[in-house]
């Protein structure tokens, strides 16, 4: 079987997400640390491998995969279970924007660089930072409150690509300490998920370099 290299950092929540999937899968992988703070993704070398500078990505027989959705992906494709996409066309649509109010509706708006940019070139201060992160957090977690079922997980009784994407975010949300209080449901499936040892060892406490 081709190994597969994960480039990762224990705290982005991208790449957080591809280890909860390699782990519910039981995928053997190698990991490398792009660490972030120090801006290794902008070194040349990593570049050569992932233009746009960004974790996560994997290489898998000398082909780079990047985008945590993509890879997660064909990781369904190549190891189907527990699979994170449903096969029928109207569910997998479903699932995958259920997934993408959090990939492409929060975490952009609040990515590490966005928050640097607004403190660095816009000048804003930490005050302003923390209310703007707050607000998309919150406006798109309460969208997706509004869909979440109301026991067991969005996948049902397995985890779906709904559900690893969710858990990374709810962390994130609680380290800038984002008021959860109106989301009983998100907060509930959040906690059912992370009694689950694949969450357990995909945790970013569970990688970051001792």
């Amino acid at each position: 079987m081709s190994e597969i290299i994960l480039y990762d950092y224990w705290r982005s929540s991208a790449a957080y997400r591809v280890r909860i999937a390699l782990a519910l899968k039981g995928v053997e992988f190698t990991r490398t640390s792009v660490n972030l703070a120090d801006a290794e993704q902008k070194s040349p070398e990593y570049q050569t491998r992932n233009p746009q500078g960004l974790v996560p990505c994997i290489e898998v027989d000398g082909q780079i995969l990047s985008q945590s959705v993509a890879i997660i992906d064909y990781l369904d494709a190549r190891f189907p279970e527990p699979k994170m996409l449903p096969d029928e066309p109207i569910a997998r649509a479903q699932v995958m924007a259920q997934a993408l109010h959090i990939v492409a509706d929060i975490h952009p708006l609040n990515n590490l660089r966005v928050l640097k940019y607004l403190k660095g070139e816009m000048e804003k201060s930490d005050a302003a930072i923390n209310r703007w992160y707050h607000h998309w957090i919150i406006q798109g977690l309460s969208a997706l409150e509004a869909e979440a079922p109301e026991s067991g997980y969005f996948g049902g009784v397995a985890p779906n690509l709904v559900d690893v994407c969710l858990v990374p975010q709810i962390y994130n949300a609680r380290r800038y300490d984002t008021p959860l209080d109106n989301m009983p449901k998100l907060v509930q499936i959040d906690s059912a998920l992370n009694a689950l040892a694949a969450f357990q060892a995909a945790k970013p406490e569970a990688v970051k370099p001792t």
